[in-house]
C-alpha cells in the first residue's frame, strides 16, 4: 500500500488506476463480518427475550457480540423458515428487501447502523405477512422466490412466488400496487435496466417465457420455443435481460438451453447457445444479426438455473445443474471455454443469484464472479476460472427452521441468494458498506438456516479500529495477543537451548 501512495503521490500512478488497483485488491480480500446481525422479531419460545443489543448471538452460528458469558443466547434470524430471497436497490443502497420460505416479505434499513465497525443488529421497518387460504391479504401464500427492485425507482419492487403469482409492491407503503396470476409455479422474474418498455419477463414450470406488462396489467406475450409446444422443453429456471439491448433476452431451461430472444420479433428466438461451438458467428455481429439457430444446440447437459451479464452486456455467464459454469461472447454466441474446475456445486431447483463485479472496479478483462455455491461463496476470475476466494462460515450444514404451521423441520443449510451494496447499486468505482466507507462494495447473503449474512473486504490496520470501545474488537485483539505470546515463548525455547556440536 505504502508503494501505491508512493507512485501515485509521485504521479507514475493515474488516480483511476490506483483506485482499480486498490479496488481489485479489496474484492480478492472479502471476509465474515459477524457484528452485523439480522433480526427479523421471531424468537424461539423456549429462549427469554430482552437482553439488549450485544447479548444476542446466533445459536446456529456459534458466533457472538461479547457481552455477558452468563446471558443465555438468544438465536436471532431474519425470517425463522429460511431466508429464500434478497434484493437491494441500486440508487442509494439503503433499502434491503428479503423473502423468507414461509411467504414473509420484510424490508430493512441499512443506514441504521451509526457505526460500521460495531456490533449492531438490524432490525425490520416493514413486515408483509403471509396470507392464509382464507385470507384477503395482499402477501404470498408459499415462498417467495425472487426480488428485485424497479431499476429506475427504488420506490417499487417485485416479488414472485410458488404461490403463481408476480407482484408489484410499493416500498414506502409495503404495500401491493399490483398482482398478476400466471398460472404455474414461478421460479423468477427480470426487469430490463436500460428499457424504456415496462416488460416483465418471467420464469415457470411452463416451457414459455412469460411476458407481463406493467403498463397494461396484463400478461401480454409468451416466448414459446419452436418445436417445444409439447412442454418438453421443461421449466425456466432462469432469465436476464441484456444491459446492452433493451430488447434482447436470455432465458434458460430445465432441458439443458439458453435461448437468446428478440421480443420484438414474432418468432422471437434470435439463437441457440451451444456448448460445442467455439467459435460463433465469423463477422463478429450484433444479436440481430445472428445466424439462424440450431435447434439441436445445449448449453449444458442438465438444467440451467443460473444467467447474468457483464454491466457492458459484452459477455454472458450461464450455469447449471451439469456443475458447470460458462462465459459466452455476446457478441457471437461462442462458448469462452474458462474453465472454473471441479469444485462448482449446483443442484437447487430454482434461480442461482450469481453476479459479476461491477464495471469498472478491476481492469478490462479481470473482473470476477460471485458465485453462491451451496454452503461456501466461490469468489473466481470471470475469464480465467480460477478462484480467488472461497468465503465460508455459514453455520452448520443442517439447520432446524420453523414452519408457518408453527412446527420445525431440519433442512440442509446453503446460499441461496446474493445482494451487492456499491453506490448506485451495481455500479460506480465507490460504495457504501452497511454505514461505512469502502471502495469496493459490500457483500450479503441469504440462507436457508434463516439468517442474512455480510461479507466486507479487510481493510489495512482495521483490526486496531475501536478496540477502546468495542468489547468485541477487544476480544480479537487479546486472542491476536495470546497468539503472538505463544510464537515468542516458543522462539524463546528454542534460542534459549544451548546447541553442543561434536
Amino acid at each position: 500500500m505504502n508503494l501505491l501512495l508512493f507512485e501515485r503521490s509521485s504521479g507514475r500512478l493515474g488516480p483511476d488506476e490506483f483506485a482499480r488497483i486498490q479496488a481489485t485488491t479489496l474484492l480478492r480480500s472479502f471476509a465474515r463480518a459477524p457484528h452485523f446481525r439480522f433480526d427479523g422479531g421471531e424468537r424461539d419460545a423456549s429462549v427469554p427475550v430482552g437482553r439488549g443489543n450485544r447479548a444476542v448471538a446466533s445459536a446456529a452460528d456459534g458466533s457472538g457480540s461479547g457481552g455477558d458469558a452468563a446471558a443465555p443466547r438468544v438465536s436471532l434470524w431474519a425470517h425463522q423458515a429460511g431466508v429464500s430471497a434478497l434484493a437491494l436497490e441500486r440508487f442509494d443502497g439503503r433499502i434491503l428487501v428479503s423473502g423468507g420460505s414461509d411467504a414473509t416479505i420484510k424490508l430493512w434499513d441499512l443506514e441504521q447502523c451509526p457505526n460500521p465497525w460495531r456490533y449492531y443488529t438490524y432490525r425490520p421497518v416493514a413486515v408483509v405477512s403471509r396470507a392464509g387460504s382464507d385470507s384477503a391479504a395482499a402477501g404470498h401464500r408459499f415462498g417467495v422466490t425472487h426480488l428485485s427492485f424497479y431499476p429506475f425507482d427504488s420506490a417499487a419492487f417485485l416479488s414472485c412466488s410458488h404461490d403463481q403469482t408476480l407482484k408489484l409492491w410499493s416500498t414506502e407503503r409495503a404495500s401491493v400496487s399490483g398482482s398478476f396470476f400466471l398460472g404455474s409455479r414461478v421460479y423468477t422474474h427480470a426487469v430490463s435496466p436500460i428499457a424504456s418498455h415496462l416488460l416483465v419477463a418471467c420464469g415457470t414450470q411452463h416451457p414459455a417465457v412469460r411476458l407481463v406488462d406493467l403498463r397494461s396489467s396484463a400478461a401480454v406475450q409468451s416466448l414459446v420455443p419452436p418445436g417445444q409446444t409439447g412442454g418438453s422443453a421443461g421449466a425456466v429456471l432462469s432469465v436476464s435481460w441484456s444491459p446492452a439491448y433493451e430488447h434482447v433476452l436470455a432465458a434458460g431451461s430445465a432441458d439443458g438451453a439458453v435461448r437468446i430472444w428478440d421480443v420484438r420479433k414474432s418468432n422471437g428466438l434470435v439463437a441457440l447457445l451451444d456448448q460445442e461451438d467455439v467459435v460463433g458467428l465469423a463477422d463478429g455481429g450484433t444479436t440481430s444479426q445472428l445466424r439462424p439457430p440450431r435447434l439441436a444446440a445445449k448449453a449444458h447437459a442438465g438444467a440451467v438455473n443460473g444467467l447474468t451479464w457483464t454491466d457492458d452486456g459484452a459477455y454472458l455467464v450461464s450455469a447449471g445443474h451439469d456443475r458447470r459454469i460458462r462465459v459466452w461472447d455476446a457478441a457471437t454466441g461462442a462458448n469462452t471455454l474458462a474453465s472454473f474446475g471441479p469444485s462448482i456445486r449446483n443442484s437447487q431447483m430454482g434461480a442461482v443469484t450469481m453476479f459479476v463485479s461491477p464495471l469498472g472496479l478491476t481492469a478490462p478483462g479481470c473482473e470476477l464472479l460471485f458465485f453462491p455455491n451451496e454452503t461456501e461463496i466461490l469468489v473466481m476470475d470471470l475469464h480465467e476460472g480460477s478462484t480467488v476466494a472461497r468465503l465460508r462460515g455459514m453455520g452448520p450444514a443442517v439447520a432446524s427452521v420453523g414452519t408457518h404451521q408453527g412446527g420445525e423441520r431440519a433442512i440442509k443449510n446453503r446460499v441461496t441468494s446474493l445482494a451487492w451494496r456499491g453506490a448506485g447499486g451495481s455500479g460506480g468505482s465507490s460504495g457504501v458498506v452497511m454505514g461505512g466507507s469502502n471502495a469496493a462494495g459490500g457483500l450479503l447473503s441469504g440462507h436457508l438456516d434463516g439468517q442474512i449474512r455480510g461479507w466486507l473486504p479487510e481493510l489495512e490496520g482495521a483490526d486496531d479500529e475501536g478496540d477502546d470501545d468495542d468489547d468485541g474488537a477487544a476480544d480479537i485483539s487479546a486472542a491476536k495477543t495470546k497468539k503472538r505470546k505463544a510464537l515468542d515463548d516458543a522462539f524463546r525455547s528454542l534460542m534459549g537451548r544451548q546447541v553442543t556440536f561434536s
